[in-house]
């Protein structure tokens, strides 16, 4: 039971701390550790910040969230004016606007260069006071430049109508883009399919997100799968090898068997095809007579051959008989040999005085 409920702790302690690579073994066998980690458990989150430090992290993070949405909702209304500034610029060159259209503009393009201007020149409170002056401007001096109140007055009058039909004609094109067959249609109509794009843009992001979560998937089970094929292949390629194997040292010997016939008849073939070229040139190089006197002389010398051939074996066997009496034989013998040599030496020698 004490043993569960360890178990239980320490699982429950793995839960609050997963950043720490620790295991259940690890709790069991150190249990003042296990008990400080506990009693932390109840002071700190999962991440490991106390609970006072995180509430303070999220009201940071949400007063940044603001700041940053306060930050895109002035850049991108800003961005918006100079894109509309520049589309009055570049529809000068194809058509002649109203007067009152091009005060309009040259008002808000001036005001708009003036803002950023001062922003540059007006330091923030993370910047020192005492920072030198561009080009000894400052931004009192550069809100001296803005054009007469009246006609800012009337730009910012104007303004709104002005932006809402930028911001109209964007979303009209956007819907177009989205849907080309809608260009044709009443402006009512595209109203009411504009204030529906949000969700279908949403949906579309939504199912674009889980095609692309699925294809993830796919790819990792294709991975998996590539990887369970490949590892298969490989055992039955290595299990077809081994048959291979087995059934070559199996039938290798009938294959050397049959191997070697094949080689003996071809040889035999050789010697016959040999033989026949001999006779063949014997039959160009000699003539009938040339070869009935070739075989007489081979008969001649076959019988001389036997003849040599009998003496031989009488001579042999005199010699086996001489054997038998030994080495004194032997010795008698060749005394014998010697004095014959000196008699027929003496004998020349008295021949050659007497002459």
């Amino acid at each position: 039971m004490l043993l569960y409920i360890s178990e239980c702790n320490g699982r429950f302690i793995l839960s609050a701390f997963p950043l720490c690579q620790l295991t259940e073994e690890d709790l069991i066998q150190n249990p003042l550790f296990c008990r400080l980690l506990a009693t932390l458990s109840q002071h700190v989150d999962r991440t490991g910040l106390t609970l006072p430090l995180k509430k303070e992290l999220e009201k940071a993070e949400k007063e940044l969230r603001s700041q940053k949405l306060a930050w895109l909702r002035l850049e991108s209304l800003h961005r918006i004016l100079q894109e509309m500034v520049q589309e009055h610029r570049f529809s000068q060159h194809h058509t002649a606007a109203a007067p009152a259209e091009d005060t309009f503009y040259v008002t808000l393009e001036r005001c708009l260069l003036i803002a950023r201007c001062v922003r540059h020149l007006d330091p923030s409170s993370t910047v020192g006071q005492d920072q030198p002056l561009i080009l000894g401007l400052s931004a009192e001096k550069v809100l001296n430049q803005l054009p007469p109140q009246q006609e800012v007055w009337r730009m910012k009058q104007r303004l709104p109508i002005e932006l809402q039909k930028h911001l109209k004609k964007k979303l009209f094109t956007l819907l177009s883009y989205y849907q080309p067959d809608w260009e044709n249609e009443s402006e009512g109509l595209r109203c009411v399919k504009l204030s529906k794009l949000p969700e279908l843009l949403e949906s579309e992001r939504s199912r674009a997100e889980s095609l692309s979560e699925k294809n993830r998937e796919n790819h990792t089970v294709l991975q998996h799968q590539t990887h369970s094929y490949l590892s298969e292949l490989l055992e039955c390629m290595q299990l077809l090898q081994t048959l291979v194997l087995d059934l070559r040292l199996k039938v290798q010997k009938e294959l050397d068997r049959k191997k070697i016939e094949y080689f003996e008849a071809k040889c035999e073939i050789g010697i016959q095809k040999i033989r026949a070229e001999m006779f063949e040139v014997q039959l160009d190089s000699y003539t009938p007579d040339k070869i009935a006197a070739h075989q007489k002389i081979t008969e001649k010398l076959t019988a001389q051959l036997k003849t040599c051939q009998v003496e031989k074996q009488s001579l042999e066997s005199r010699l086996a008989s001489f054997e038998i009496y030994g080495r004194e034989f032997e010795i008698l013998a060749q005394e014998y040999s010697r004095l014959r040599q000196e008699v027929a030496t003496k004998s020349w020698a008295l021949k050659e005085f007497t002459v």
